[in-house]
């Protein structure tokens, strides 16, 4: 188990007012909006979530980082859980023709809206269980998911990335390394449960015999 960073290019990207985040309207009113998964937090206001999830290419280096590192071959199968509005695998099918993606989320909407090439192969599931057998996928990922569910939840969606993947895994998951970066995270998230430091994280992969890679993202 290694930890591998993809992401966090993408995440600096982003400019964050955390005072505004949770002046502007009452976090608990925003946070029960954006737990809906819905198209307010899809495609909404952006103080109930994206404010716009539009596909405009940026995870096409994250697809070719991924695809380089675990060596992606046409006729692989790969998992995203939480997938979203599966941009991710359009893209990775962009950089690995061939390859066989699959997706899962909660979010019916999301789904929905997906581009019209990657939709087929999603499925409206839940990330404590996944409908796919054991050690069926050559490389499942999971970005910006699992601090989604709360502990009994979390426990058993690591069991079941654990499960159906064979040696290669990768997720991403939201962390604190001080009191700055904790509160950042308290204001900006609406939809965490499971919000621990990087040691914690380690426990919990560890806890659920997690044998995959992993990285962080933090609010600085």
């Amino acid at each position: 188990m290694a930890h591998i960073d993809f992401i966090s290019d993408i995440h600096k990207k982003t400019k964050r007012d955390y005072l505004a985040r949770v002046n502007e309207i009452p976090k608990a009113q925003a946070a029960a909006v954006a737990k809906n998964f819905g198209q307010e937090y899809w495609d909404g206001d952006r103080k109930f979530g994206y404010g716009g999830f539009k596909y405009d290419g940026r995870w096409r280096t994250v697809a070719q980082k991924l695809a380089n590192h675990y060596q992606l071959k046409s006729g692989q199968k790969v998992l995203d859980v939480g997938c979203g509005k599966a941009f991710l695998l359009y893209d990775l099918m962009q950089c690995v023709p061939g390859l066989e993606v699959y997706g899962m989320d909660i979010s019916q909407y999301a789904i929905d809206n997906a581009k019209d090439e990657v939709r087929p192969f999603l499925k409206l599931a839940n990330a404590n269980f996944l409908p796919y057998k054991d050690h069926f996928f050559d490389l499942v990922i999971s970005i910006n998911t699992l601090h989604n569910l709360r502990c009994c939840d979390l426990e058993k969606a690591l069991k079941e990335i654990q499960r159906v993947g064979k040696t290669n895994k990768y997720l991403v998951v939201e962390s604190y390394r001080n009191e700055e970066e904790k509160v950042n995270l308290l204001y900006w998230q609406l939809t965490c449960e499971s919000f621990y430091a990087p040691e914690e994280w380690q426990w919990w992969f560890s806890h659920c015999n997690y044998t995959g890679d992993h990285s962080f993202i933090y609010f600085e």
